[in-house]
């Protein structure tokens, strides 16, 4: 599959776009925006667009979009170890386990320090048992977990084993707390932040995610928007 370049003109054969996603876009308001961009600004009016992997809509970073018969990699490209660069905030938590919803409680952070963080990261290493979030792109009896939560009601999603190959601290100013986290895929870093806090004995939500690598992509090397909205304009 041949990667985006401002030359790219054959789309349906297969491109690669590694897509900078912005705050508070879904995955698909990518999606739909590049596939409404070729379709006006390059007279394709049909075409097979698809991304490799979710990112919330309070996150950011690296997004691998694949058009035409470039879509039937996207499960290769799923499967890619991912690192993401992640702050929390402990002493509190959110339903949702980041920024999309409200703090519904709160806890001491006293007895936090970094040592103690650090500590307890060894544990979420390797291979172990996660419950995804209420609030997830996951479907129950055929249904978008997240509009169940948002509607009061209970998704009952079931923990499943998740990949972590590795976790480090970048900063440490009390409340707030940044990561580094290399996982396979299927991790939630939401929930992830949410088991920490519960390790710590406390509690603890996102409050930025970005995505920085998938596989050999990276981040640095991703387009914007308007740099995607620029170059495909006659």
């Amino acid at each position: 599959m041949e990667e985006f370049t401002p030359h790219t003109t054959n789309f349906q054969d297969g491109i690669l776009i590694p897509v900078n996603k912005p705050l508070d876009w879904t995955s698909f308001d990518v999606v739909n925006k590049i596939k409404y961009l070729l379709k006006y600004q390059r007279e394709i009016p049909k075409i097979k667009i698809g991304h490799a992997g979710t990112l919330d809509p309070k996150a950011t970073g690296l997004l691998l979009i694949c058009t035409g018969k470039g879509t039937k990699q996207i499960e290769s490209l799923q499967d890619m170890v991912k690192t993401y660069i992640a702050t929390g905030k402990l002493g509190e938590t959110t339903p949702s386990f980041d920024t999309e919803t409200e703090v519904n409680e709160t806890f001491p952070t006293d007895h936090i320090t970094r040592e103690k963080l650090e500590q307890i990261l060894h544990d979420f290493t390797g291979y172990i048992s996660q419950t995804p979030p209420d609030f997830s792109a996951l479907r129950v009896k055929g249904q978008r977990a997240y509009k169940m939560a948002r509607q009061g009601k209970k998704t009952n999603l079931q923990p499943r084993t998740v990949h972590i190959k590795k976790i480090e601290v970048l900063e440490f100013s009390k409340p707030y707390f940044t990561i580094s986290v290399t996982c396979h895929k299927g991790t939630y870093i939401r929930s992830l932040a949410d088991d920490i806090g519960k390790a710590l004995q406390s509690g603890a939500y996102l409050t930025e995610l970005t995505r920085t690598k998938i596989g050999n992509y990276k981040l640095d090397d991703a387009y914007n928007l308007p740099s995607i909205e620029n170059i495909l304009k006659k």
